[in-house]
Formats: structure tokens, sequence, C-alpha cells
């Protein structure tokens, strides 16, 4: 079976020595030695002033709405997954859809400003597929309206434009570092800020509040990075852009052979000023110009052993939880809803084999 995603994952023999030093240091979390290397080999590595890394993105997420005390709605987008959303929502907070670009599937920035009310408190436009959103205009729009942008560039690991991290952007940005991404610590994430006071908030923030042993200074939560996911994603490091240019090679095998085929459209990057990741790579089909549907594709290519994902399928806006809301109805997101049902991501990862990249592009090529 060849899987949509698999986890990179460094020499095992590699990974031994930091075990056994976490053993000798019998400090297994809260701001161990390894985990403040990790936080400056990070900043080093991305390019960024201020990382505070968390035991998931999630909870980085939630923690960043947090720190910038968020509250009221948000504007965001259908077309991502579902923990976008359920951050708002976890802090009592509304999530406002609004429509994608049908090239990229980030959130139009056309469709912004018409949903900003007087409760509207900040933005949270998704980086998708690792591809950076328009930012310059978002932020104008955020700057215009004095309300907080926060990216989830969850996808985002590594991704520069103009020589310039996309996590630099906005108030806060967040990643994931969870075992499906480009680069992994089992589970992980963090948020990239701007100062070192909000970095302190932050970091108070995910260890329940907690300045020093008898002052909490917030209602903070525990998203504390242990020591064996610190120490992973050190040496991950050293091997992660080994394996962004083997998914390279692999992106560039599927735009060669697929870029061409009727019925089936690519998220094309051609952008000499961004560096991607690539993360992911999804192709959406036409079902009337393909001559089959992506669902009747997506069953057929399981059955040679390929498992694709339909991500983004459903679109966050069509669970029961936010159905209610009038920014969830489908005839206002005609875009998300197109890309929604039309979209399959191929498998992409370090490890896959060219032979199977061959064996995946001939069966779309039937």
């Amino acid at each position: 079976m060849i899987n949509v995603t698999q986890p990179y994952l460094p020499p095992l023999q590699e990974f031994t020595p930091y075990l056994e030093q976490i053993w000798k240091n019998k400090w297994l979390t809260n701001n161990g030695p390894f985990h403040q290397q990790f936080e400056a080999a990070l900043c080093e590595y991305l390019g960024v002033p201020f990382i505070s890394v968390f035991s998931n993105g999630t909870l980085a997420l939630l923690t960043a709405l947090q720190a910038l005390d968020i509250k009221g709605e948000v504007i965001t987008t259908p077309y991502s997954f579902v923990a976008t959303a359920h951050s708002l929502l976890w802090n009592n907070i509304t999530p406002v859809f609004v429509d994608v670009e049908l090239e990229t599937g980030n959130m139009n920035p056309a469709n912004i400003e018409a949903a900003i009310t007087d409760k509207t408190s900040a933005i949270l436009p998704v980086h998708v597929y690792g591809n950076p959103c328009n930012h310059s205009e978002i932020e104008k729009i955020a700057k215009k309206h004095t309300i907080k942008l926060i990216y989830d560039a969850a996808h985002c690991f590594g991704v520069t434009e103009n020589g310039v991290s996309i996590c630099n952007y906005g108030d806060l940005s967040i990643l994931s570092f969870h075992a499906t991404k480009v680069f992994n610590t089992f589970e992980g994430g963090a948020i990239i800020c701007h100062s070192k006071e909000m970095k302190q908030h932050i970091d108070d923030l995910k260890n329940f509040g907690f300045r020093n042993e008898t002052t909490v200074i917030a209602a903070g939560i525990n998203a504390k990075m242990n020591e064996v996911q610190a120490a992973f994603g050190l040496l991950q490091l050293k091997y992660v852009d080994q394996a962004i240019a083997k998914r390279k090679a692999i992106a560039e095998l599927y735009t060669k052979e697929l870029s061409n085929i009727s019925g089936i459209r690519l998220i094309i990057n051609n952008s000499p000023l961004t560096i991607n990741n690539y993360s992911y790579f999804p192709v959406f089909i036409n079902a009337e110009l393909y001559g089959t549907s992506r669902d009747q594709l997506y069953e057929e290519l399981k059955q040679h052993g390929i498992n694709t994902r339909r991500y983004f399928y459903p679109l966050i806006s069509d669970f029961p939880m936010y159905t209610h809301i009038p920014s969830a109805q489908a005839d206002k997101l005609p875009i998300a809803q197109l890309l929604a049902n039309e979209v399959l991501c191929l498998p992409i990862y370090a490890d896959l084999e060219e032979a199977d990249v061959l064996k995946i592009i001939s069966l779309l090529k039937k």
C-alpha cells in the first residue's frame, strides 16, 4: 500500500544518544535543556526572531488566540483542517468564513472587508498546502481596521518568500510539527512572535500561567513540549533539507507528467521569490473534462493500493457545529465548495520511490 504520506524518520541509532542524555538529566519536560536548544536552533534555521514550541499545533493555535486576547468574531477560511476553526470555538469566538482563491485555495483578500463588523477582532488565514497567502493585501486590511492578524502556517515549515520566512508575517504565526508534516517531532507545534515580551507571555500561558514558583499571572494551559520531542526535533533539523529536496524531486516529476492532462489542474508556483517545502501535492479533477469524478478516481486508486486524500473535504463550514453560522452557507462559499469537491492530494513523502510515483502517474493518465 502506498500511503498519501509517511513520516520522515532519522537513523534510529542517532537518536539513542539524545535519549541517553535525557535519562542522565532526569529532566523530562518544563523548559529542559533540549527544549531550550531546540527553540534556539529553530530561530536560526527558520530566520525568525522568537519562537515558543508546543506539544502540538492545535494547542499553539488555542494559545495564540489567548495571547492576543481575541474575542467576538474572527474572519477565517472554510478550506482548511478543522483545527483552524475549532481553536476559535474553544475560545468562545465565532468564526466568520469567507471564500477562497481558485488558483491557490488561500483566503481571498477581496472577500475580507465585507465580512468585518464591529465584533471582528482578528483575521485567521491559512497558507494552504504551504503556498503563501496574499499577506501584503491581508495586512493592509488588518491595519486599516485595527484588528489582529494570526496566520495558521501549519504547512509552512521552511517556506520563504524573497528570502524571508513566511512565518514572519502577521502578529503571530503558528506551525505544526505533526507526524504528517514535512518536519515532525512526533507531535508538536510552535508560535512565532516578534518581541521578547510576547514570547514571555506565550511561555507563561503554555505553562498554566506560572511566572515563577508562587506567581500565576494568567489562566494558562499545559501545552509544553517535552524533552523527547525537542531532542527529536534537534535531530530532525539535520535531515530536513534532505527530506525537502526529495519531496521537490517528486513534485517536479508529478508536475511534468500531469500538467497537460485535460481535466487535471495543478497549483503551480511560478514565483522565483518563493521557496516551497512541497508538503502536499494536490490535483483538482474536473469530472466533465477528465471523464471520471474525483471520488471515482479516489476509489480506483485505492483498488490499486494507492491511498490519496481529499484534503480538504468536506469543508469546515459543512460540519454540524458550524452549519448554523450564516457565513457557512454553501452559496456564500462557491469557490471553496468547488475545490473541496475536486481536490485529491497525491502521495508525496521523502521515502516514496520513483517507481511508485510513475505507477501513480500512469494510472492518472489512463
